[in-house]
């Protein structure tokens, strides 16, 4: 089902895109889908032989990890509320935002893909597992927090949020690992039978869970972490209801609850969560006494419910427990409730301002009976949930008798007649008529934008007095955690328990609060004379100024615009760093060995000679040329050794960079300029030779102090065996190490994306066009798959105004050499570049398929097929590249992608483990004995991300250069124009002689000579 979230995410943009807004409905469709799956899996989980229903995944075998789904008494409970609530917020969100909402697909689908981490959360049964799903919750909350970009205050809350639940993240992952390490198993599950067993104990394990209640506590908004709540308010309401009162917050609560069973009775776990659990309790509804936003009210009533509920959870014993489940559930649907009613307030009103609303019973009676019902839940009055699960409560920590439970019930009490103070203030401010206010005019409600909180009301009402119904679902749960107590695990769920005190305490709760409310002025008056305490939230600012202010001092300092003082800080440091181990290490077993064969001595040869020359060229090119050399003469050291399939990778890539620089060189002056900054030549020989040395005897230590068998002994059994093919190098990407090739090739998209955005600054698509033929018999450009954009410089046209009447006949085979001036086209080229492009193609599909055995493999392929483009390019240019590559590099770049990621979903699909691959066998006419592997379909992904990586090089580097460059052409052109008023004699051969002069004098500059640059 998990699955089935991030599947309708992936649809959920082009589905709102067609259907705009009622996209929604259908999106509410999978958590109702979740939701039934639950409601189904109640005889197999609470049923006379119930068990938990399990799945489980090959993860990382090798290091005993495994995705283990685990929904039990306690995750099913969970999964109620992501699937029901989720799929009550999805039809809401269908009339909420407006139809021209910008955005909006977008917004769908980071919502969904929220979901699915949210359902995923709560159903992972692995550390791990439920780290990643975590994470992906604050980062998906990031973004929807952040729906409004052009907002500043959304952009900031966004970050804020981000910062501090990241932050506390971080830290729940140290505690994990360290867990893990010292009890040797990560199923979340196993822990908790050894720990109440006590079989896990001591200072490391007592460090770790204290280390991952900090994610939780960051979380769930506990103090001090609670600021990033309230500044959540600027997302959307549907955001709101749903990550801040029944989804997100939720997750550590959540964790709190999964944990106490075994870690309850830790050093320090009682002590930690009651006092921060209170104090937020008190603080947040202290705080949301004073605000006039209603939606700022509720946020610190959230606050101070989380505070609650973390009070509640910390406890881990039955009876306990079972109030806390029954008030998580209540607290989910009454702030939901309130929460969508804020949001059709705001809609009706325009303003969320208590002192600015006045007759809202007669303007949307009901949203006012909805938000009245949820406030009086809230506050705990019959015959409401929230007064069964606040009887629950003040019962169950009454019977406990123990001292953390009586100090939990005085902070518990204090809170709750807050709560009914800000609960009356709600009602009072959102529907109340005001003197000298003017009522809000009534308007007819859509039944699609109330339904959803009309139902949660339903439900709010519906089960308090049927409480009991559900008294044995969370019964199933609280029967499995210890009993400390002989009396402890009899309470039952119930409206009426008779006249018991806990009665009397939700009276005397309820009458303090409501005399709060009626004293709400004089009260206002106290809270105002009061100092305000610890403002955390300018704490966190303050923090991230300094934090400010230290990046710029240090950046001050040490980004002086010098690439030579850049490169000599790093080199002293690996000097230094490096050479302090090197001089420490007492386990030198150095074995000095001049060269194994005489083409060894070669190699070395021509890598001393080519590295001096590199130092004393005075061209860039020159200087590119000779660094090249060094590649090459690797490839032979490469082939001398028997690595054919490295030599050949070598060869590749040294060839295409050397193109990469010579494309970017063609913007930079020809010559090495003179430094004029403090290290001489002479330092700069001495820092490199320091280098050198440090690096040869790392290198000689290094290879003699391995004290056991390297992981690489058995790759080519494994290779032969279970990757099913010869070449080892190939198999062990796409197979042995098949996840880092997948972090590679990441990094590789990230990097293209990245390039080509800094260099396409207004837009990545749209600078290749085609020369073709127009009706008319003239010549000019076409588009190919890109949107032609188009550029004015001066009274200089780039782009032909009639590029849109053109047919795709060609008048000639080298139609787009054509475009190139006469001087820099070579038509032996041209038709070499043609004739051998497709013959190279054919060869890098070659390299792709046969890799698996022989030299090659999908990134062999995709460097041999990008330099069959850069021939093509270099040819005939951006118009010929246009012609050979017609599609986009984000197009190949994200289909090698999704083919590489879905090779890995398909084999945990096919197999037991993720990435597994499956080899079909058997003997074929001609072709003889033929094993073709899924990982094949892995490679050709790496294969096209390759080739749109090369594709992107050459329209950022190449394309785009060019585009430049023309541009500052017809600039000069239109300077010499306007300065010298050329006459009508002046020709237009002696024109571009000119301009061709002044560019050649400029791109022979030296770097430092700007005196000459200012004259020209």
């Amino acid at each position: 089902m998990t699955g089935a979230f991030f599947g309708a995410a992936v649809i959920a943009f082009p589905l709102v895109k067609r259907l705009g807004r009622n996209g929604f409905f259908l999106l509410a469709l999978v958590p109702l889908a979740g939701l039934i799956l639950s409601l189904a899996k109640v005889p197999d989980i609470f049923g006379a032989a119930g068990a938990p229903w399990v799945e489980s995944m090959g993860w990382l075998p090798a290091l005993g990890l495994d995705g283990i789904f685990r929904l039990d008494e306690l995750s099913w409970i969970m999964s109620l509320l992501v699937t029901g609530v989720g799929a009550l917020v999805f039809i809401y969100c269908a009339r909420y935002f407006p139809p021209d909402e910008p955005g909006l697909a977008r917004f769908a689908a980071v919502f969904m893909a929220f979901a699915g981490m949210m359902y995923g959360l709560v159903l992972a049964d692995e550390l791990l597992m439920l780290y990643l799903f975590w994470e992906g919750t604050t980062v998906f909350s990031y973004l929807l927090i952040g729906h409004s970009q052009s907002r500043r205050r959304s952009r900031q809350a966004a970050l804020q949020a981000l910062i501090v639940t990241t932050a506390g993240g971080l830290a729940m992952l140290v505690g994990m690992i360290l867990l893990m390490a010292t009890t040797g198993t990560g199923q979340i599950s196993t822990l908790m039978e050894r720990a109440s067993e006590g079989m896990d104990t001591g200072p490391v394990i007592v460090s770790a869970v204290i280390l991952i209640l900090v994610g939780a506590v960051s979380k769930s908004a506990l103090i001090p972490f609670h600021f990033w709540l309230p500044g959540a308010m600027a997302a959307p309401t549907p955001v709101s209801a749903y990550l801040h009162a029944a989804a997100m917050v939720k997750a550590g609560i959540y964790l709190v609850l999964r944990l106490a069973p075994g870690y309850h009775s830790l050093p320090g776990w009682s002590e930690t969560l009651l006092t921060l659990g209170l104090l937020t309790m008190f603080i947040g509804g202290w705080q949301s006494l004073k605000q006039t936003d209603l939606k700022l009210l509720l946020a610190f009533g959230t606050v101070s419910q989380l505070g609650f509920l973390t009070t509640l959870a910390s406890f881990g014993t039955p009876d306990i427990t079972k109030a806390a489940l029954a008030m998580l559930i209540a607290h989910a649907l009454f702030k939901a409730c309130l929460f969508l009613c804020v949001g059709i307030i705001d809609h009706r009103a325009g303003t969320r301002d208590l002192t600015k609303l006045s007759g809202g019973w007669k303007a949307f009676p009901v949203v006012a009976v909805c938000a009245t019902i949820a406030a009086a839940s809230m506050s705990g009055l019959p015959p409401l949930l929230g007064f069964a699960a606040k009887e629950a409560v003040y019962s169950t920590l009454l019977a406990s008798g123990d001292k953390a439970s009586i100090i939990a019930l005085i902070g518990v009490m204090i809170g709750s007649m807050l709560t009914v103070a800000y609960s009356a203030r709600f009602v009072w401010g959102a529907f109340s008529s005001k003197e000298g206010v003017d009522d809000i005019a009534r308007r007819d409600e859509k039944i699609t934008l109330i339904i959803s909180p009309v139902m949660l009301t339903v439900l709010t009402v519906a089960l308090g007095p049927a409480v009991g119904l559900i008294d044995g679902y969370f019964g199933a749960w609280t029967s499995t955690l210890p009993v400390i107590d002989p009396g402890d695990g009899n309470y039952h769920l119930a409206l009426w328990h008779g006249l018991e005190p806990a009665l009397a305490l939700s009276a005397v709760t309820i009458a303090v609060g409501l005399g709060l409310f009626f004293v709400r002025d004089s009260f206002a008056k106290v809270q105002s004379t009061l100092p305000s305490g610890l403002d955390f939230h300018d704490l966190y600012r303050k923090m991230i100024s300094s934090m400010e202010t230290l990046a710029l001092w240090v950046t001050s300092r040490t980004q002086r615009g010098s690439l030579p003082f850049y490169q000599s800080v790093i080199y002293l440091v690996l000097v230094a760093g490096v050479g302090l181990a090197v001089i420490s290490n007492d386990t030198w077993n150095i074995g000095f060995k001049l060269f194994d064969t005489p083409l060894d001595f070669i190699v070395a040869t021509v890598l001393i000679v080519v590295a001096v020359a590199a130092t004393r060229a005075k061209k860039r090119f020159t200087a590119v040329v000779v660094t090249g050399i060094s590649g090459y003469a690797m490839v032979a050291y490469f082939a001398f050794v028997g690595a054919p399939d490295l030599a050949l990778t070598q060869v590749l890539v040294e060839t295409i960079t050397i193109v990469v620089f010579v494309l970017v060189l063609r913007r930079l002056p020809a010559r090495i300029g003179q430094s004029t900054g403090r290290f001489t030549p002479a330092w700069r020989a001495i820092i490199g030779a320091a280098v050198g040395i440090t690096m040869m005897v790392v290198v000689l230590i290094a290879a003699g102090v391995r004290i056991s068998d390297p992981v690489s002994v058995d790759f080519g059994q494994l290779a032969y065996e279970l990757g099913h093919g010869k070449n080892i190098v190939n198999v062990t990407l796409v197979d042995i190490r098949v996840w880092d090739t997948l972090g590679e090739i990441s990094v590789l998209v990230a990097a293209g994306t990245g390039v080509a955005g800094l260099i396409f600054v207004r837009g990545r698509e749209g600078h290749l066009h085609r020369f073709v033929s127009r009706r008319d018999g003239t010549e000019g450009q076409g588009r190919v798959r890109f949107q032609p954009v188009a550029e004015e410089i001066g009274d200089f046209h780039y782009h032909d105004p009639e590029h849109e009447d053109v047919t795709q006949r060609r008048v000639s085979w080298l139609i787009a050499g054509r475009t190139l001036a006469p001087r820099n086209r070579s038509i032996i080229l041209e038709v070499t570049a043609r004739l051998i492009f497709h013959a190279v193609l054919i060869f890098s599909l070659y390299l792709l398929f046969a890799g698996h055995n022989e030299p090659g493999g999908g990134f062999a392929g995709g460097l041999v097929a990008g330099l069959a483009l850069v021939v093509r390019y270099l040819a005939g240019g951006k118009f010929e590249l246009a012609e050979a590559a017609r599609f986009t590099p984000s197009g190949l770049l994200g289909t090698g992608m999704i083919m590489a990621v879905l090779t890995g979903v398909g084999g945990w699909i096919w197999g037991d483990t993720v990435f597994k691959s499956v080899y079909l066998e058997g003997d074929i006419p001609v072709l003889g004995h033929l094993s073709f592997g899924t990982s094949t379909f892995f490679d050709i992904g790496v294969y096209l991300i390759v080739v749109g990586l090369m594709l992107d090089i050459l329209k950022s580097l190449g394309a785009e250069v060019d585009l430049h460059q023309e541009r500052d052409e017809m600039v000069l052109t239109n300077r010499l124009n306007q300065s010298y008023k050329l006459s009508e004699n002046f020709s237009a051969e002696a024109e571009h002689d000119a301009v061709s002069s002044i560019l050649d004098r400029v791109n022979h500059l030296d770097v430092d000579n700007g005196a000459e640059g200012g004259r020209l």
